[in-house]
């Protein structure tokens, strides 16, 4: 395709920008740098003669011929990957691969497995961490056959589908005033310090409820290179506090803080489920029916209200 043969690697910088929404993100999750990322798109965009992405101060978006081209090209790319990591023989049919970005499962999806395997025993589950900045790529590529992660919207090429939803809790300092308040609301936060705890791929929390909190200006966002027990270690210094789901919450107690659950707008979190509707593997469409039947039978999850399952393609 091109004249020094590196196809290949200059469509996965490309589909990087895409999956991303920016070079700087884009490079971050392949470790190299910006210049390089934005370089080897400009190289793609030349060979093609198309213009694939519109670039601004807050990133960069598919064109409409970028949009087309990149629809068509994606599945033929990650067939290839997966032809030559030797992959394509190697699906086992009897296991579904779940990852699980930045959430736990909490009750409800140790329902949902617990349903499942009542009614398909033949049928087992691996379960694991998949990083914020891998997960889609894994689903397409079928490394996973179904990822649960925060609520980021519509997934391009993907199926998706919002499950449950579950409170947010507030970690506080023991000696804090709100700790005798049975519930807390963001405006009783307003002179606090929100800390959230970034890895080396983006936050480890739902990006878009941040976005929320910080364009109203109280409390402010704070973000920290440090893991989660770090962050909890700032929280009992009393350098501000910190969030984590009720399933979180209700298991974990650190020393000398304490969980209160939050009130009010943006106090919950959407855990959604995405899938690739080609995945040939039919316990997945299964699993999905199972947790569709349980999201309509449970008025609340996690002492929260569940709105209608919202579903995208």
């Amino acid at each position: 395709m091109t004249p020094n043969g590196n196809a290949l690697r200059l469509l996965a910088y490309a589909l990087a920008a895409v999956d991303h929404g920016s070079l700087r993100r884009a490079a971050r999750a392949m470790r190299v740098r910006e210049s390089s990322v934005s370089r080897n798109i400009v190289k793609l965009e030349q060979h093609l003669e198309v213009q694939l992405f519109e670039r601004d101060v807050r990133g960069v978006r598919l064109t409409e011929p970028g949009r087309a081209w990149i629809d068509v090209v994606r599945a033929h790319y990650e067939g290839l990957l997966d032809a030559f990591d030797d992959r394509v023989g190697d699906k086992d049919a009897k296991t579904l691969r779940i990852g699980l970005c930045c959430v736990r499962g909490g009750e409800f999806l140790r329902g949902i497995i617990a349903r499942f395997g009542s009614l398909y025993p033949d049928v087992s589950f691996s379960i694991e961490d998949v990083p914020a900045g891998r997960w889609l790529s894994a689903i397409r590529r079928r490394h996973l056959d179904l990822v649960f992660t925060h609520d980021f919207g519509a997934v391009p090429s993907c199926c998706s589908e919002v499950f449950w939803h579950e409170r947010l809790f507030v970690l506080l300092p023991a000696s804090h005033s709100l700790v005798d308040r049975p519930v807390v609301a963001w405006s009783d936060l307003a002179e606090m310090c929100l800390l959230v705890p970034v890895g080396p791929e983006g936050p480890l929390f739902d990006l878009r409820l941040l976005e929320r909190i910080a364009a109203t200006g109280s409390p402010a966002v704070q973000t920290c290179r440090a893991n989660q027990a770090t962050v909890a270690l700032k929280v009992q210094l009393g350098e501000g506090f910190t969030l984590a789901e009720e399933s979180c919450a209700r298991t974990t107690a650190i020393e000398s803080t304490m969980w209160k659950p939050l009130a009010g707008q943006n106090s919950v979190s959407s855990i959604r489920a995405v899938w690739l509707d080609s995945n040939p593997k039919r316990s997945v469409l299964r699993l999905v029916a199972v947790a569709r039947n349980r999201a309509g039978d449970t008025p609340s999850n996690s002492g929260t209200n569940a709105a209608r399952p919202g579903r995208s393609t």
